[in-house]
Protein backbone atom coordinates (compact mmCIF):
# COMPACT_ATOMS: atom_id res chain seq x y z
CA UNK A 1 0.00 0.00 0.00
CA UNK A 2 1.48 2.99 -1.32
CA UNK A 3 -0.46 5.10 0.94
CA UNK A 4 1.30 4.27 4.33
CA UNK A 5 4.29 1.61 3.71
CA UNK A 6 7.49 3.37 4.35
CA UNK A 7 11.16 2.16 3.59
CA UNK A 8 14.55 4.12 3.42
CA UNK A 9 14.74 5.45 0.11
CA UNK A 10 18.13 5.18 -1.16
CA UNK A 11 17.80 7.54 -4.31
CA UNK A 12 21.00 6.28 -7.10
CA UNK A 13 22.80 9.17 -8.32
CA UNK A 14 24.59 7.79 -10.97
CA UNK A 15 22.44 4.90 -13.85
CA UNK A 16 23.90 1.62 -14.22
CA UNK A 17 25.71 0.55 -16.60
CA UNK A 18 22.98 -1.66 -17.80
CA UNK A 19 19.87 1.38 -18.21
CA UNK A 20 19.32 2.41 -21.63
CA UNK A 21 17.83 5.54 -22.75
CA UNK A 22 13.66 6.11 -22.68
CA UNK A 23 11.79 6.35 -25.75
CA UNK A 24 10.95 10.57 -25.11
CA UNK A 25 14.69 11.04 -24.32
CA UNK A 26 13.75 11.83 -20.41
CA UNK A 27 16.81 9.44 -19.57
CA UNK A 28 18.02 6.08 -18.48
CA UNK A 29 14.84 3.45 -17.72
CA UNK A 30 14.38 1.81 -14.23
CA UNK A 31 16.44 4.75 -12.21
CA UNK A 32 14.87 6.67 -9.70
CA UNK A 33 16.11 9.96 -8.33
CA UNK A 34 14.64 13.36 -6.98
CA UNK A 35 12.89 15.24 -10.18
CA UNK A 36 14.59 18.57 -11.09
CA UNK A 37 12.24 21.34 -11.01
CA UNK A 38 10.70 22.00 -14.13
CA UNK A 39 7.15 22.84 -15.57
CA UNK A 40 6.90 19.55 -15.65
CA UNK A 41 7.16 18.57 -11.96
CA UNK A 42 5.42 21.42 -10.86
CA UNK A 43 2.48 20.04 -11.83
CA UNK A 44 2.68 17.16 -9.40
CA UNK A 45 2.02 17.91 -5.82
CA UNK A 46 1.62 16.80 -2.79
CA UNK A 47 -2.18 15.86 -0.66
CA UNK A 48 -2.53 16.90 2.63
CA UNK A 49 -4.90 17.48 5.50
CA UNK A 50 -6.47 21.24 5.69
CA UNK A 51 -5.07 21.01 9.25
CA UNK A 52 -1.73 21.16 7.80
CA UNK A 53 -1.68 24.15 5.35
CA UNK A 54 0.65 25.92 7.32
CA UNK A 55 2.90 23.42 8.41
CA UNK A 56 3.52 20.87 5.12
CA UNK A 57 6.80 19.59 6.28
CA UNK A 58 5.82 15.56 7.41
CA UNK A 59 2.29 16.24 6.63
CA UNK A 60 1.61 15.07 3.60
CA UNK A 61 0.14 11.42 3.13
CA UNK A 62 -0.38 11.20 -1.05
CA UNK A 63 0.32 12.34 -4.55
CA UNK A 64 -1.63 14.18 -7.02
CA UNK A 65 -1.84 15.66 -10.12
CA UNK A 66 -3.35 18.53 -12.18
CA UNK A 67 -4.70 17.53 -15.41
CA UNK A 68 -6.58 19.20 -18.19
CA UNK A 69 -10.21 20.25 -17.99
CA UNK A 70 -12.46 23.06 -19.61
CA UNK A 71 -12.96 24.08 -16.18
CA UNK A 72 -9.18 24.21 -15.30
CA UNK A 73 -9.50 22.98 -11.95
CA UNK A 74 -9.13 19.47 -11.83
CA UNK A 75 -6.70 17.36 -9.78
CA UNK A 76 -5.80 13.01 -10.30
CA UNK A 77 -4.98 10.59 -7.72
CA UNK A 78 -5.86 7.02 -6.70
CA UNK A 79 -9.29 6.89 -5.35
CA UNK A 80 -7.72 5.46 -2.33
CA UNK A 81 -6.28 8.70 -1.17
CA UNK A 82 -9.66 10.48 -1.69
CA UNK A 83 -11.45 7.57 0.47
CA UNK A 84 -11.45 9.04 3.80
CA UNK A 85 -13.49 12.02 5.54
CA UNK A 86 -11.73 14.93 6.36
CA UNK A 87 -10.97 18.14 4.29
CA UNK A 88 -8.21 18.27 2.13
CA UNK A 89 -5.46 20.88 0.41
CA UNK A 90 -3.25 20.10 -2.44
CA UNK A 91 0.13 21.74 -3.18
CA UNK A 92 1.81 21.75 -6.83
CA UNK A 93 5.54 21.88 -6.86
CA UNK A 94 5.68 21.16 -3.26
CA UNK A 95 9.32 21.11 -1.73
CA UNK A 96 11.01 21.85 1.24
CA UNK A 97 8.09 22.87 3.49
CA UNK A 98 7.57 25.31 0.96
CA UNK A 99 4.29 26.14 -1.70
CA UNK A 100 5.39 28.00 -4.66
CA UNK A 101 2.00 27.85 -6.60
CA UNK A 102 0.21 28.16 -3.56
CA UNK A 103 -1.97 25.77 -1.46
CA UNK A 104 -5.23 24.78 -3.20
CA UNK A 105 -8.44 23.46 -0.95
CA UNK A 106 -10.10 20.39 -2.43
CA UNK A 107 -13.64 21.22 -2.90
CA UNK A 108 -15.19 18.09 -4.22
CA UNK A 109 -14.31 14.15 -4.74
CA UNK A 110 -15.26 12.20 -7.88
CA UNK A 111 -14.56 8.09 -6.97
CA UNK A 112 -16.12 5.42 -9.11
CA UNK A 113 -19.04 3.23 -8.10
CA UNK A 114 -16.51 0.44 -7.93
CA UNK A 115 -14.47 1.86 -5.46
CA UNK A 116 -17.63 3.73 -3.55
CA UNK A 117 -19.38 -0.19 -3.61
CA UNK A 118 -16.27 -2.66 -2.58
CA UNK A 119 -12.99 -0.78 -2.70
CA UNK A 120 -12.53 -2.85 -5.99
CA UNK A 121 -8.44 -2.52 -7.19
CA UNK A 122 -9.85 -1.77 -10.82
CA UNK A 123 -11.25 1.51 -9.74
CA UNK A 124 -8.52 2.62 -7.97
CA UNK A 125 -8.71 6.12 -9.32
CA UNK A 126 -10.03 9.59 -8.58
CA UNK A 127 -10.23 13.22 -9.35
CA UNK A 128 -11.34 16.19 -7.24
CA UNK A 129 -12.22 19.56 -8.03
CA UNK A 130 -9.77 22.48 -6.46
CA UNK A 131 -11.53 25.99 -5.22
CA UNK A 132 -10.05 28.77 -7.28
CA UNK A 133 -7.30 30.71 -6.07
CA UNK A 134 -6.86 35.02 -6.31
CA UNK A 135 -9.90 34.43 -9.27
CA UNK A 136 -7.68 31.71 -10.88
CA UNK A 137 -7.69 28.32 -11.46
CA UNK A 138 -4.37 26.09 -10.06
CA UNK A 139 -4.31 24.49 -14.23
CA UNK A 140 -3.57 28.89 -14.64
CA UNK A 141 -0.83 28.27 -12.71
CA UNK A 142 0.61 25.50 -13.52
CA UNK A 143 -0.44 24.19 -16.22
CA UNK A 144 -1.37 20.51 -16.69
CA UNK A 145 -1.52 16.59 -18.23
CA UNK A 146 -3.81 15.59 -20.70
CA UNK A 147 -5.63 12.76 -19.36
CA UNK A 148 -6.23 10.04 -21.95
CA UNK A 149 -7.79 6.36 -21.97
CA UNK A 150 -7.80 3.44 -24.05
CA UNK A 151 -3.50 3.75 -24.04
CA UNK A 152 -1.81 0.62 -25.23
CA UNK A 153 0.14 -0.94 -22.15
CA UNK A 154 3.70 -0.38 -22.88
CA UNK A 155 3.63 0.97 -26.23
CA UNK A 156 5.99 3.82 -24.74
CA UNK A 157 7.82 4.49 -22.09
CA UNK A 158 6.42 6.74 -19.39
CA UNK A 159 8.08 9.29 -16.50
CA UNK A 160 6.03 8.42 -12.54
CA UNK A 161 6.62 11.14 -10.32
CA UNK A 162 5.62 10.95 -6.56
CA UNK A 163 6.39 12.13 -2.94
CA UNK A 164 7.33 9.55 -0.68
CA UNK A 165 6.06 10.14 2.72
CA UNK A 166 9.58 10.52 4.39
CA UNK A 167 10.76 13.10 1.62
CA UNK A 168 10.27 16.82 0.87
CA UNK A 169 10.92 16.27 -2.36
CA UNK A 170 9.09 14.70 -5.25
CA UNK A 171 11.14 11.84 -6.91
CA UNK A 172 10.45 10.36 -10.72
CA UNK A 173 11.90 7.58 -12.72
CA UNK A 174 11.07 6.42 -16.18
CA UNK A 175 9.86 3.01 -17.57
CA UNK A 176 8.08 0.83 -19.83
CA UNK A 177 4.96 -0.33 -18.03
CA UNK A 178 3.88 -3.74 -18.73
CA UNK A 179 0.42 -5.75 -18.29
CA UNK A 180 -0.24 -7.38 -14.98
CA UNK A 181 -3.85 -8.03 -15.61
CA UNK A 182 -6.90 -7.19 -17.63
CA UNK A 183 -7.46 -4.32 -15.67
CA UNK A 184 -3.96 -3.28 -14.24
CA UNK A 185 -0.35 -1.97 -15.66
CA UNK A 186 2.53 -2.02 -13.57
CA UNK A 187 6.07 -0.21 -13.59
CA UNK A 188 9.09 -1.45 -11.91
CA UNK A 189 10.85 1.55 -10.42
CA UNK A 190 12.55 1.39 -7.42
CA UNK A 191 11.72 3.52 -4.59
CA UNK A 192 8.68 4.36 -4.71
CA UNK A 193 7.76 4.01 -1.34
CA UNK A 194 4.50 5.35 1.02
CA UNK A 195 3.13 8.44 -0.24
CA UNK A 196 3.55 8.20 -3.98
CA UNK A 197 0.01 6.67 -4.48
CA UNK A 198 -1.52 9.01 -6.53
CA UNK A 199 1.93 9.51 -8.60
CA UNK A 200 0.87 10.31 -12.45
CA UNK A 201 2.41 7.84 -15.26
CA UNK A 202 2.80 10.24 -17.97
CA UNK A 203 4.50 9.31 -21.87
CA UNK A 204 6.43 11.22 -23.92
CA UNK A 205 3.29 13.21 -25.40
CA UNK A 206 2.30 14.75 -21.61
CA UNK A 207 -0.94 11.85 -21.97
CA UNK A 208 -1.17 10.76 -18.26
CA UNK A 209 -1.99 7.09 -18.89
CA UNK A 210 -1.99 5.50 -15.46
CA UNK A 211 -1.52 6.51 -11.85
CA UNK A 212 -0.10 4.45 -8.76
CA UNK A 213 -2.68 2.92 -7.01
CA UNK A 214 -5.07 -0.36 -8.24
CA UNK A 215 -3.69 -3.68 -7.45
CA UNK A 216 -2.25 -3.85 -3.25
CA UNK A 217 -3.29 0.03 -3.41
CA UNK A 218 -0.37 0.98 -5.69
CA UNK A 219 2.20 -2.39 -4.66
CA UNK A 220 3.21 -4.11 -1.97
CA UNK A 221 7.00 -3.14 -2.48
CA UNK A 222 8.80 -0.17 -2.95
CA UNK A 223 10.35 -1.51 -6.41
CA UNK A 224 7.19 -2.78 -8.42
CA UNK A 225 4.22 -0.43 -8.52
CA UNK A 226 0.51 -0.71 -10.20
CA UNK A 227 -2.11 1.48 -12.02
CA UNK A 228 -5.23 0.71 -13.32
CA UNK A 229 -5.69 0.75 -16.79
CA UNK A 230 -7.64 3.88 -17.61
CA UNK A 231 -11.29 2.23 -19.73
CA UNK A 232 -14.42 2.92 -20.45
CA UNK A 233 -15.34 3.57 -16.46
CA UNK A 234 -12.40 5.90 -15.75
CA UNK A 235 -13.21 7.81 -18.90
CA UNK A 236 -16.43 8.72 -18.01
CA UNK A 237 -15.46 9.70 -14.16
CA UNK A 238 -13.31 12.37 -16.10
CA UNK A 239 -16.50 13.08 -17.69
CA UNK A 240 -18.43 13.65 -14.87
CA UNK A 241 -15.29 15.76 -13.13
CA UNK A 242 -14.82 17.81 -16.27
CA UNK A 243 -18.36 19.02 -16.21
CA UNK A 244 -18.05 19.78 -12.80
CA UNK A 245 -17.82 23.93 -12.59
Amino acid sequence: MKRTWFAALALLAVPSASAVAADDGTGPLGVTAVAPESPQSARVGVLAGADRAGDLAGGHFCTASVVHGPHRNLILTAAHCLGDDGDLVFVPGYRDGRAPYGVWTVERRFLPDGWARGQDEDSDVAFAVLAPRGGRNVEDVVGANRFVTGAETGATAVTVTGYPDEREAPVSCTDRPHAHSRGQQRVDCPEFTGGTSGSPWVDGDRQVVGVLGGHEQGGATADTSYSVVFGAAAAELYKDAAADP
